[in-house]
């Protein structure tokens, strides 16, 4: 019996693109900064708690848990552990903090004030608005 994904509702967002402060370097030196990466499943929470590296290193959490949601980045054919494990530590952060939002907040904007008029706006930390970093 396979299983598949669940189908999202109309209107849903499930998938997040961003852009990584650096970006991933590959073996050839290409850099890879835009990606993509979608809500967690509870299945993805259950089987990576299960996973004997993050038992032995509680901290390998984070890498099982973005390998399985991050589902794009730039070119590179797949997103395995390798990948992430190779992250600048900036883009690491970025991630972890990305993952945080998209899963417990639901989205991927903050709430600012302009420190000279202040007024108030949103601004999305995703980095893929035109002109993020």
């Amino acid at each position: 019996m396979s299983q598949t994904m669940p189908q999202a509702e109309p209107g849903l967002r499930t998938e997040y693109p961003f852009t990584l402060p650096r970006g991933y370097v590959d073996e050839h030196g290409g850099v890879h900064r835009e990606g993509v990466m979608r809500l967690a499943t509870a299945r993805d929470e259950i089987t990576t708690q299960a996973d004997q590296r993050a038992k032995q290193n509680p901290a390998y959490l984070t890498v099982l848990l973005l390998e399985r949601t991050v589902t794009s980045l730039g070119s590179l054919p797949a997103v395995d552990t390798f990948v992430i494990e190779n992250l600048f530590a900036s883009d690491l952060a970025f991630m972890q903090d990305l993952y945080r939002r998209i899963n417990a907040d639901g989205h991927t904007e903050v709430a600012v004030s302009c420190p000279h008029c202040g007024n108030d706006f949103a601004v999305d930390v995703a980095g893929d608005a035109p002109g993020g970093s």
